[in-house]
C-alpha cells in the first residue's frame, strides 16, 4: 500500500512485563536513569492506536476511550496537556525525524491499565510510531525507529517488537530472543508459562516514586524484580495478590515492572480459574485480566478506497512488517 492510498492505520500493541528486572546505578549521561538488565515479555492485553490523515495544516488531534484511562482522564483537553501524552510525543518525534507535518488524528482505545507497570504509555507511543511509519510511507526498519522510541522512554524500543527480548542500558538496547532461547528456557524451568493472569488495581504507582523508594530500600535478592520490594512497600495489596496466587498453584507470581500490577503464571486453565476466584474472594486485586504470552503488535491498514489489509509485526532484528491475508494472532 503506497503513501497515497494509506488513509488510516490501526495497530494493536501489547502490554509488557519484565520476567527478570535487575536495577543498577544511576547514570548522569542518561539523565539520572538507572542501568537495567531485564528480560522483556509482550503480554496479550492490548491498546489500539489508530492514526488518520488530516488536512494539511490542520494539526493533530487526540481522542481517548477505554476503561483504563486512569490519570489520563483527569487532565484538561487543551493542546498543551495533550502534548504530554506519550502517543502525541511519539507523533512529534517521528514528524521531526522524518520531515513530515504532524497533521494526524490519533485515537487511543485503552485496555492496558495506566500507572500499572505494564508499559501502557510506552505501548501507545510504540504503536503510534509503527502506525505513522506506514501512514507516511516511510517503511523504516525497526532498527531506525528504535532511536526515536528510545528518546521517548525506556520501554518504548521493546514495545515496537513485543515477543521476548533482553534489554540493557536504561532499557533502550534491545536484543530480541527466540522462544527457545536459553534464557527463556531457564525461566520456563522456574515456572514461566504462556498462560498469565494480571491482577490490576484502581490505584497507580508512578515510576519515579518507585525508583526513589528503591534507592532507599534496595532490592530483595529473592525477587526476580529488583523493584518489587519498593513497589510492595508503597502498595501492600500487591503482596497479598502474590501470596494468594502462589497458594492457588501459580508457578510464578511477581510485581510487573514498577507495579502495582501482579503477573501470575498458571500451569493450566484450571489453576488460572482458581487464581482468579481466589483473587476476587480475597479482594487482593481490583480487576483480573487473562492474557497469553508472548504477544506482538499487529497492524491494519485502511486505504482511501476502504480496502483493508492486515500486517503482522515480525519483531526480529532486521524486520520490517510482513504481510498476511488473515487476522494475526498475538500469541506466538
Amino acid at each position: 500500500m503506497t503513501p497515497a492510498t494509506a488513509a488510516a492505520v490501526t495497530v494493536d500493541v501489547p502490554a509488557k512485563t519484565n520476567l527478570v528486572l535487575r536495577v543498577g546505578r544511576t547514570h548522569p549521561e542518561w539523565g539520572g536513569r538507572h542501568a537495567l538488565d531485564t528480560i522483556y515479555c509482550g503480554v496479550g492485553v492490548t491498546d489500539t492506536v489508530t492514526v488518520t490523515r488530516k488536512t494539511p495544516g490542520a494539526g493533530f488531534s487526540l481522542d481517548m476511550a477505554g476503561r483504563h484511562l486512569g490519570d489520563l482522564a483527569t487532565g484538561s483537553a487543551g493542546a498543551a496537556d495533550m502534548r504530554r501524552n506519550h502517543a502525541v510525543r511519539a507523533l512529534y518525534a517521528l514528524a521531526e525525524a522524518s520531515g513530515n507535518e504532524p497533521d494526524v488524528a490519533i485515537t487511543l482505545s485503552k485496555r492496558i491499565p495506566v500507572g500499572a507497570g505494564l508499559g501502557g504509555g510506552s505501548a501507545d507511543a510504540a504503536g503510534t510510531l509503527l502506525a505513522l511509519n506506514e501512514l507516511w510511507g516511510l517503511r523504516w526498519p525497526i532498527e531506525r525507529l528504535e532511536p526515536v522510541a528510545a528518546g521517548l522512554g525506556a520501554d518504548m524500543p521493546f514495545c515496537l517488537r513485543g515477543g521476548f527480548a533482553h534489554g540493557s542500558g536504561f532499557g533502550q538496547i534491545i536484543e530480541p530472543l527466540d522462544a527457545d532461547d536459553e534464557q527463556i528456557a531457564r525461566l520456563r524451568a522456574r515456572g514461566l508459562t504462556g498462560r498469565m493472569l494480571i491482577g490490576a488495581y484502581a490505584d497507580e504507582l508512578h515510576t519515579p516514586d518507585v525508583y526513589r523508594r528503591f534507592d532507599e530500600l534496595g532490592a530483595d535478592p529473592e525477587h526476580v524484580n529488583d523493584l518489587q520490594r519498593a513497589a510492595l512497600d508503597l502498595h501492600p495489596r500487591s503482596a497479598l495478590a502474590i501470596e494468594t496466587a502462589l497458594a492457588a498453584g501459580a508457578t510464578m507470581a511477581f510485581v510487573s515492572g514498577s507495579g502495582p500490577s501482579v503477573v501470575a503464571c498458571a500451569p493450566g486453565d484450571e489453576v488460572r480459574r482458581t487464581i482468579e476466584r481466589d483473587w476476587r474472594q480475597t479482594g487482593a486485586v481490583d480487576r483480573v485480566i487473562a492474557a497469553d504470552a508472548p504477544a506482538r503488535p499487529a497492524m491494519r491498514v485502511i486505504s482511501v478506497t476502504g480496502a483493508a489489509g492486515v500486517r503482522a509485526m515480525d519483531g526480529r532484528r532486521t524486520a520490517s512488517p510482513s504481510r498476511t491475508t488473515s487476522p494475526v494472532s498475538l500469541n506466538r
